[in-house]
């Protein structure tokens, strides 16, 4: 018998390249959209990604109302919770993201517990892992490790994953959950090839880079992961026994916005691709900031260095990624390819 899996959100980055896998490996899948109105432009995506799009079926549901969840899940086995909001940059009101983070978390949970599904896997991030706390690169974070809100220059988009993931967790240990199993993904930075125009806010740092939006690199960097490799490892949690209550670090080790200019200069250089490789002075970020509110949102990651553990995944998941280069030039690749930069 055929399993079905409910991925959440799936007109989003993640969701496309967990839906492509998952009809690869033959599930029917069942994606959720907040609107119909973008059927046509997830299922071009999924044939972009390499999978036939037959057994996909789409359906409306709104992680901010109550209805159409019930309908969702209705006959899955497992369900991917992928769906959350990520902007470019941060509202005025934090409660915009953490509302629907918190409360889309538990709404898929409840309706997913309640229709028998075997086990849920849930996107959350290392934004919930290590937030408010050392910024130095000198403390390696695992997966016992959760951010502390009241820290320094905490996010709104930092709180949202913190507080949706605490509050999924509590969800587990109450009557509600039933024999439902809980498996979450804490992902770095994701790139990797988009699979439409809509990027995604982490390749982003690629279509900066690009474009040549800055004269140089800011003295930024971030954990970074494939996109491809994230949904590996959201399928193999799914399934995996030993995977159940279990939190995975899915991340390899920081870049600098340096180092990733340096391998699209070697890579697109060549073909006439202007891109920085220097190093921008800190002042200069900070004054540009001014008038840029997404630079406003990365300011505070001036100089931050981090170091994740991911022994857990790559042992219990046997779990593999992508090599940074490839993840990168990946990224740059897709952005060309569906018009998203153009070489000036």
């Amino acid at each position: 018998m055929v399993e079905t899996v409910l991925v959440t959100g799936a007109s989003g980055f993640v969701a496309q390249h967990c839906i492509v896998q998952l009809l690869q490996g033959g599930y029917r899948v069942r994606g959720t959209l907040r609107s119909a109105k973008r059927e046509d432009e997830v299922r071009a995506a999924i044939r972009n990604g390499g999978a036939e799009d037959g057994g996909l079926s789409l359906v409306e549901a709104d992680l901010t109302k109550d209805e159409g969840w019930d309908e969702a899940v209705a006959g899955c086995a497992f369900v991917l919770h992928v769906a959350s909001p990520f902007p470019a940059v941060q509202p005025e009101d934090e409660d915009e993201l953490i509302r629907p983070a918190r409360d889309g978390a538990l709404r898929v949970l409840a309706a997913a517990a309640k229709a028998g599904v075997k086990r849920t896997v849930m996107t959350s991030s290392i934004a919930a892992v290590s937030a408010g706390l050392d910024k130095s690169g000198g403390r390696v974070f695992d997966e016992s490790d959760w951010s502390d809100l009241d820290g320094e220059n905490v996010s709104a988009y930092e709180k949202s994953k913190t507080i949706a993931e605490r509050a999924a967790w509590e969800f587990m240990d109450t009557e509600a959950a039933g024999d439902m199993q809980l498996t979450v993904i804490n992902p770095g930075a994701i790139l990797g090839p988009i699979l439409t125009r809509d990027t995604s806010t982490s390749v982003e740092i690629v279509r900066q880079l690009m474009i040549r939006a800055m004269p140089a690199c800011p003295r930024i960097g971030f954990p970074v992961v494939d996109v491809r490799d994230v949904a590996s490892a959201h399928i193999a949690a799914m399934t995996a026994p030993q995977a159940a209550g279990r939190r995975y670090i899915c991340t390899l080790p920081q870049v600098w916005f340096t180092e990733v200019g340096k391998i699209l200069d070697a890579r697109f250089g060549p073909e006439g691709w202007n891109i920085p490789t220097g190093q921008l002075p800190d002042w200069v970020l900070r004054v540009m900031s001014i008038f840029n509110p997404m630079l406003r949102t990365v300011t505070p990651a001036l100089g931050v260095e981090r170091r994740y553990d991911n022994s857990r995944i790559r042992a219990e998941l046997n779990w593999t990624a992508h090599k940074v280069p490839e993840m990168v030039i990946a990224s740059a690749e897709s952005l060309i390819e569906h018009g998203v930069v153009r070489r000036r």
